[in-house]
Parts: C-alpha cells; structure tokens; sequence
C-alpha cells in the first residue's frame, strides 16, 4: 500500500474512532514503527491529526460563527417559528429586552405593533421593529460590533442597570450543562447584564444548539425560565431542564409546513 493510501485509511480510522495508536497502524497496515511515526508526522504537517504520546487524535473542530448579514440569509424556517412563538408571549404594555441574535430578530420581526417598550443592543432590531408605530423602541448605545452588529461594551452595561423589565429574549451559540454559552465576550457580557434586569429569562434556540457549549459562559441554566425551541428535546436533555428549573415551549417544525 502506498504512503497516501494508508493516509487516507489512517484518517477514516480516526474520523470512526476518534483516536490511533503507532501500534495500531503497525497491525492494521503491517508496516514498522518506523513508517507509522512518518505517516503521523506527515498527517500532522498537513494540520490534519494531533499527534499525542504513542498516537493521534483528530483536531478540535469549531463551527465558524458567520458575520449577521450571512446569518440572516440562512435564517430556518424553524427560527421563524420560534420567533412567532416568543412574539406571542409579548402583550401591551410590557416591557421587554432583546438581544442581537438572528432567531431573537425573527421574534422581532413578528412582534405585532401593540403598545410595549422593546430595549435592544442590536441595530438590526431597532430597524425592523421601527416599522410598528405603536412600539417604544429604547437603542442601547455603545461601540458598535460592526460583523456581527451589536452595540457593547461598558456604556451599554451601565445602561441596562437602569432598566428593570418583565421579560428578556436571549440567543445562545450553545446551551448545554455548561451552561449558556456564546462565541465573543463582549456579547455575553451584555447578554450577563440583560438577564439580571428580567424578571423572566426566555431562551430562543433550534435543536442544533442544545448540547452544544461554546467559547464564553455568560449564564448558567438556572438563570432561565422558559426554554423556546422547534424539537422536543432528548429526554435526558429535558431531564437537564428540569432539574434547573427550566420550562420548555417546543415550536413543533413540520416538514413541508410554511
């Protein structure tokens, strides 16, 4: 067998089993010690493996988070049921915080125009719910986060201290036992100070951030109240839930359904 043959096999090994051992690819592909270490060391400039003691392993693969206007183009039907979900628990006269999150701007989006005060960080919210006249928007200022068009830092937070409102819409990259998580730091820290003004924390997520956990922790499970999503989660998930004290609200997503 040929040297890039055996690589290709070594890198299937890996990607069903997660790990190889020097003395494996000895016995799978009969060949010395000597030969297997090239064939690792190989893989390993080619930034495919991280060799370990004795082995390899696969790399640590992080999902790129996409800037929001890509974001927004690829925003499910799934999202939009979540957000028609979460706009359906927003009554007059309520006071509500939303975040910068494409599923949160699908709750925006389908907000009906009532009498209620919406405050938000993000620019793209302020936007679409400028069209509903009856609607108080509050635009938190700050330094723009110009990829991902938010509003952060420690003006934003020192403003949002000022506020006391009856619900928050929060966006995760992850939500897991870790907690709450989310791909840059300033954002979490705003969405931190979000949650601490609301007296109810409601959680917008599709089933492919549940399990997941991301780079910044900026909440943890207890700190929510109501979970919306478009699958009833695993029941070890849900078990997860409920031992924190999370209720969930599933926007059931029926294939074909528009």
């Amino acid at each position: 067998m040929y040297q890039e043959e055996r690589l290709l096999s070594i890198m299937d090994f890996l990607k069903e089993n997660n790990r190889i051992s020097v003395d494996q690819i000895c016995s799978l592909f009969d060949v010395s010690r000597d030969t297997a270490r090239r064939d690792l060391v190989r893989l390993e400039e080619e930034k495919a493996i991280v060799r370990t003691r004795g082995g390899a392993i696969l790399p640590s693969v992080h999902d790129e988070v996409k800037n929001y206007t890509k974001r927004l183009k690829t925003v499910s039907e799934e999202k939009k049921k979540i957000g028609k979900m979460a706009a359906s628990l927003i009554y007059p006269n309520d006071r509500v915080i939303l975040d910068a999150s494409t599923t949160v701007q699908a709750c925006a989006e389908q907000i009906e125009s009532i009498d209620c005060t919406i405050i938000t960080n993000s620019i793209n919210q302020a936007e679409v719910l400028s069209s509903k006249p009856q609607i108080n928007i509050q635009l938190l200022g700050g330094t723009l986060q110009k990829e991902h068009r938010f509003l952060y830092g420690s003006s934003v937070v020192e403003k949002l201290s000022e506020y006391h409102v009856d619900k928050v819409y929060i966006g995760v990259v992850g939500i897991s036992e870790n907690g709450l998580t989310i791909a840059h730091e300033e954002d979490g820290v705003v969405k931190r100070k979000m949650i601490q003004q609301a007296k109810q924390v409601i959680v917008l997520a599709d089933h492919t951030k549940l399990g997941i956990t991301d780079f910044f922790r900026f909440a943890d499970l207890q700190d929510i109240d109501l979970l919306i999503t478009d699958k009833t989660p695993a029941k070890e998930f849900r078990e997860l839930l409920s031992k924190n004290n999370v209720e969930i609200l599933t926007a059931d997503f029926e294939e074909g359904d528009v």
